[in-house]
C-alpha cells in the first residue's frame, strides 16, 4: 500500500475514534493529523528496519509530541489528541490472532502472537512517557530561562 492511501487511512481513522471520543468538532482534523503522523512515522521505520516495536515507539513518542503542539496551539488537553492519534498503531491485529489460536488450541502460536501484542503495547506506552518526560524538560528549562531574564 502506498503511504498516501496509508496516511488517508490512518487520517481517517484517528479522526473516526475522535468522533467517538466525543472530541471537540473543530480538532477532529487535528486528530486525524496526529493520528497520520505517527502512523506514517511507524510505517517508515518499520520499512527501513523491520522492527514493531521500536517502530511502535517511535510512532507513539511522534504522536505525543504532535499532540503536545496542537495542545499548546489550541490551549486544549492533550488527551483529545494523542488518545485519538495513538488508535492506528495499537496491535489488533496481533492480539485477535493470539486469541484466535487460543481457541484452536494452538497455544504455541498464541503466545507468539499475544507476547508480541504485549511488547507491542508496552512499546507504546513506553513511547508516550518518554515523549511526555522529554516535553515537560524542555518547558520546565524554558521557564527558568525566562525567570533568569526577567
Amino acid at each position: 500500500m502506498t503511504w498516501i492511501v496509508q496516511g488517508m487511512l490512518s487520517f481517517l481513522a484517528a479522526a473516526g475514534f475522535g468522533i467517538l471520543f466525543n472530541a471537540p468538532r473543530r480538532m477532529l482534523f487535528y486528530c486525524g493529523l496526529v493520528g497520520m503522523t505517527g502512523w506514517l512515522m511507524y510505517s517508515v521505520y518499520v520499512g527501513w528496519s523491520d522492527d514493531p516495536m521500536q517502530a511502535s515507539f517511535l510512532g507513539a513518542f511522534v504522536v505525543a509530541i504532535v499532540a503536545h503542539i496542537f495542545a499548546r496551539r489550541f490551549r486544549m488537553p492533550m488527551i483529545i489528541f494523542s488518545v485519538a492519534g495513538i488508535i492506528p498503531l495499537v496491535p489488533g491485529g496481533m492480539a485477535y490472532n493470539a486469541m484466535r489460536h487460543t481457541v484452536e488450541n494452538d497455544y504455541l502460536s498464541a503466545i507468539s502472537f499475544a507476547s508480541r501484542a504485549f511488547m507491542v503495547s508496552g512499546a507504546i506506552a513506553m513511547g508516550l512517557v518518554f515523549a511526555e518526560v522529554i516535553i515537560q524538560l524542555i518547558f520546565r528549562s524554558i521557564a527558568k530561562k525566562g525567570k533568569r531574564i526577567m
